[in-house]
C-alpha cells in the first residue's frame, strides 16, 4: 500500500467509523439528555458526573477500561464473540470508543437545547390531548431540532480526531484499525514522513469545515420551518 492510498484509507475508514459512531450515538444521547433536563431523581448528578466522565480522564485511561472491559478474555467480550461481534482490535471498537468519546459532547448540546423549551408549551399541548410521545415528536423535536443537529456535529467531529482512547482500545492497524490520526501519528514516526503528515491534516481540516458548513446549513433550514410555523 503506498503513502497516498493509505491516507485515503485512512481517511475512509476515519469516516466510516465517524459516521456509525454518529448514528448510533444520536438515540441515546437525546434520551440521556431528556433525562437530565426533564427528570428528577435519585443518583441524577451521578448519571450527569459518568456521562461527562470521559472528558476529564485522560482518554488512554478510557482506551485502557474499554480494553479490559471488552477483550476477547474478559466476560463481556467473550459474550460478544459468542455473538459474533469483535471490539477489541476491530474497527468496530474504533466506533465504540468514539462513541464514547463523543457523548458528553452530544449529551451537553441537546441537553440546553430541551432545557431552552418551555415546559408550558409541553403541558399546553397535552391539555389539548396529546399524547408524550406526540408532545415530543410535533413540539418538542422540532424546537431542539439545531440542537440534535449541533450535537451529532460534535460528535462527529470527535470521532474523526479521537485517538488517545481508539489506539489504546483497538491499536493502529493500517487498513483495519488506523484512522486518520493514527494514520498522522504513524507518519510523524517515520523519517520523511512529514509531508503525507501535512497531506492527512489537510484531509481532516476539510472534513471537519465541510461537517461544520453542513450542520449551519440543517440549522438555518430547521430554524426556518419552525419560524414559519
Amino acid at each position: 500500500m503506498t503513502a497516498d492510498s493509505a491516507a485515503w484509507e485512512a481517511l475512509r475508514l476515519s469516516l466510516w467509523v465517524a459516521g456509525w459512531a454518529t448514528v448510533l450515538a444520536v438515540p441515546l444521547a437525546l434520551w440521556v439528555a431528556w433525562i437530565l433536563a426533564r427528570k428528577s431523581f435519585w443518583g441524577k448528578s451521578l448519571l450527569n458526573a459518568v456521562v461527562h466522565l470521559p472528558l476529564v480522564l485522560p482518554p488512554v485511561v478510557t482506551g485502557y477500561l474499554l480494553l479490559i472491559s471488552f477483550s476477547p478474555n474478559a466476560p463481556m467480550g467473550q459474550a460478544l464473540s459468542a455473538m459474533g461481534l469483535q471490539l477489541a482490535f476491530h474497527w468496530t471498537g474504533a466506533v465504540l470508543a468514539a462513541i464514547v468519546m463523543g457523548f458528553p459532547l452530544m449529551v451537553r448540546a441537546m441537553r440546553l437545547a430541551i432545557e431552552a423549551v418551555d415546559p408550558k408549551l409541553e403541558e399546553a399541548a397535552e391539555t389539548l390531548g396529546a399524547g408524550r410521545i406526540s408532545v415530543f415528536a410535533r413540539v418538542t423535536l422540532p424546537l431542539i431540532g439545531p440542537g440534535i443537529l449541533a450535537g451529532a456535529v460534535m460528535g462527529f467531529a470527535k470521532a474523526m480526531g479521537e485517538f488517545g482512547a481508539t489506539i489504546t482500545f483497538v491499536a493502529n492497524i493500517p487498513g483495519q484499525t488506523q484512522t486518520l490520526p493514527g494514520a498522522i501519528w504513524a507518519a510523524l514516526q517515520i523519517p520523511g514522513g512529514e509531508g503525507q503528515a501535512v497531506t492527512m491534516v489537510l484531509m481532516a481540516s476539510a472534513v471537519a469545515v465541510a461537517a461544520v458548513l453542513l450542520s449551519e446549513v440543517l440549522a438555518r433550514r430547521v430554524s426556518a420551518r419552525i419560524a414559519a410555523k
